[in-house]
C-alpha cells in the first residue's frame, strides 16, 4: 500500500433518537439490531443532509414520528457482508446525530420487523450489536454517562 491508496466508502446518517433516558433501537429483516438512518443514495449527492435524514426516518420509522435533529456524536466504521451485493463485503461511514422524540407512532418500513426502547442506563449494546455499530454505541453511551 503506498500513500495514494484510497478506499472506498458507504456513507450513511444514524439518530440515536432519545425519548428521555430511552433510546429508540431498529431490528431489520436480516436479523440484525440497528439505528435508525441508512445510506445517502447516488441521487443524494447534493441534496441537503436534513432531506437525507427526512427521508430515510420517512421510510423506517413513518411519516406520523416527529423528531429533532441535534449535533452529530459519534461515528461508525462497519464492515460488512452485503445481501444486496451477492454478499460482497463493504465498508460503511456513519454519523450518528443525536435526536430527540417528540411524538408519534412507529410505523416501522418494510426493512425492519421490531423495535425497542431500551434504557440507556441498563441497556447492553453488547447483547444487540456487534462490530462497527457496538462500538459506536458503546461510544455514545460512554459518551452520555460522563454528562
Amino acid at each position: 500500500m503506498n500513500k495514494y491508496d484510497k478506499d472506498l466508502y458507504f456513507v450513511a446518517v444514524k439518530l440515536l433518537i432519545r425519548d428521555g433516558n430511552k433510546l429508540l433501537i431498529t431490528h431489520d429483516v436480516f436479523g440484525a439490531w440497528d439505528l435508525p438512518g441508512g445510506r445517502i443514495k447516488k441521487d443524494e449527492f447534493k441534496a441537503s443532509l436534513s432531506s437525507v435524514i427526512e427521508r430515510k426516518m420517512g421510510e423506517e420509522l413513518g411519516s406520523e414520528f416527529k423528531y429533532s435533529v441535534g449535533v452529530p456524536s459519534v461515528f461508525f466504521r462497519v464492515e460488512r457482508e452485503e445481501h444486496g451485493l451477492n454478499n460482497q463485503k463493504v465498508r460503511i461511514f456513519a454519523v450518528g446525530y443525536e435526536a430527540v422524540y417528540e411524538g408519534g407512532e412507529v410505523q416501522l418500513g418494510d426493512h425492519h420487523d421490531k423495535y425497542e426502547w431500551v434504557d440507556i442506563d441498563r441497556f447492553k449494546p453488547e447483547e444487540y450489536f456487534v462490530d462497527g455499530w457496538l462500538e459506536g454505541v458503546q461510544e455514545y453511551l460512554a459518551q452520555q454517562s460522563g454528562r
